[in-house]
């Protein structure tokens, strides 16, 4: 029988994706337990890829578009001012744990005629080579579990200020072949879709020209997941991303843009129960179907609409660019101690040549040892010269 170090792995990652007070708390004197927690499978699909956004404490639903938009918000991709483009971002994910995890995003987008663009990404996730070994010590060979999502995406504009977008993603998530309880493990399958729209409005403001935009991106919309047929499947991570933006042109080589984005995952918060019968004491029943899960994932924590509030990250983040081709940034995001307890700061930049454009990222963690502490981002993106729309 093997180990199964990697599957301890697995939901180690699960737990920082979504916070440290993911695990359940048994209330002192109580025969109640407290847990408060968010648990959808395939958390990798809340990583931001896009080292732009990332340099900008993950905000960026409402930003000017990139060859990236459609890794936050699809329908930015209709006001893109280029024929067509390629990117890749790459990212060493959590190094302070360990040291082989990372994840890789390749994006690339084609303008139809000039309000409609179509896009395609693959989003990979590894979580490193694993060392199996039988209960003897012996050797088994390696294992490396991994984690993918394939686009296909389709953006539209309305007007000269609006648009939409939808994606549809395959999802497809292999963290273990082992057996469990009795149980064959599986690698998971899922079907999702995002569903986004984006506004801008060009504009006067404190005396100079601006840009005021706005963007909503519904994702991960789908089926529910699970790694053997006798396990309840699981919700992916539906989440709501929402937030504004405000770009100043000063003048012809200076702009400052500044963002702020709200985040709220749309599955269902567990319950409190009691510790000796299991039944539910306060809040609503998780096991429930997609629409019913989704919905009201905004009315079903323990704590009511309190509770609520504190399930909303905020992300807020600043970008300078001079005459287009370089780039400073910074940004924050914040997420309740009671909710996950994310807290850290972000610094990146962006340089372009020709037609080439190279964004990085850092992020700095609010405690030396978090597991977030030291993330980089790297993005790289190749797109030919403008075209007149």
């Amino acid at each position: 029988m093997m180990k199964l170090n990697y599957l301890g792995r697995a939901f180690l990652l699960l737990f920082l994706f979504l916070g440290k007070n993911a695990l359940a708390q048994t209330t002192s004197g109580s025969s109640t337990t407290q847990t408060n927690g968010v648990y959808p499978d395939v958390p990798f699909l809340l990583i931001t890829p896009d080292a732009r956004a990332g340099a900008m404490g993950e905000a960026g639903v409402a930003v000017m578009p990139d060859g990236n938009a459609m890794s936050i918000n699809p329908a930015k991709l209709a006001f893109l001012e280029k024929p067509y483009g390629v990117s890749l971002s790459y990212s060493p994910w959590l190094k302070n744990l360990v040291p082989d995890i990372n994840l890789a995003y390749l994006s690339g987008f084609y303008q139809l005629d000039d309000r409609t663009v179509l896009g395609a990404s693959l989003r990979y996730f590894s979580l490193g080579d694993i060392s199996l070994t039988d209960e003897a010590g012996g050797a088994l060979g390696t294992f490396n579990p991994n984690e993918l999502a394939f686009d296909a995406t389709y953006s539209r504009k309305f007007g000269e200020n609006f648009s939409l977008g939808t994606t549809a993603r395959f999802i497809r998530s292999n963290l273990t072949s082992a057996q469990i309880g009795g149980s064959q493990q599986k690698a998971g399958m899922a079907v999702a879709v995002d569903v986004s729209a984006f506004f801008k409005k060009p504009t006067v403001l404190f005396g100079k020209d601006a840009i005021l935009s706005a963007g909503l991106n519904l994702s991960n919309i789908g089926t529910k997941m699970s790694y053997a047929e006798t396990q309840n499947k699981r919700f992916l991570p539906a989440n709501m991303k929402l937030g504004g933006a405000s770009t100043f042109i000063i003048d012809d080589y200076n702009q400052f843009t500044f963002a702020l984005d709200f985040n709220k995952l749309m599955v269902p918060t567990d319950p409190i129960r009691d510790l000796n019968t299991g039944e539910i004491i306060s809040g609503k029943d998780p096991y429930r179907s997609v629409p019913s899960g989704i919905i009201g994932s905004f009315a079903d924590a323990p704590g009511g609409f309190k509770e609520e509030l504190k399930e909303i990250g905020i992300s807020t983040g600043m970008e300078y660019t001079y005459n287009q081709q370089f780039a400073v940034r910074a940004g924050y995001f914040y997420e309740n101690p009671q909710k996950g307890d994310r807290r850290y700061f972000t610094l990146g930049g962006g340089l372009k040549y020709n037609v080439f454009n190279l964004d990085f990222s850092y992020l700095i963690a609010n405690a030396q040892n978090s597991p977030l502490a030291n993330t980089l981002r790297f993005t790289l993106a190749w797109s030919i010269d403008s075209v007149a729309k």
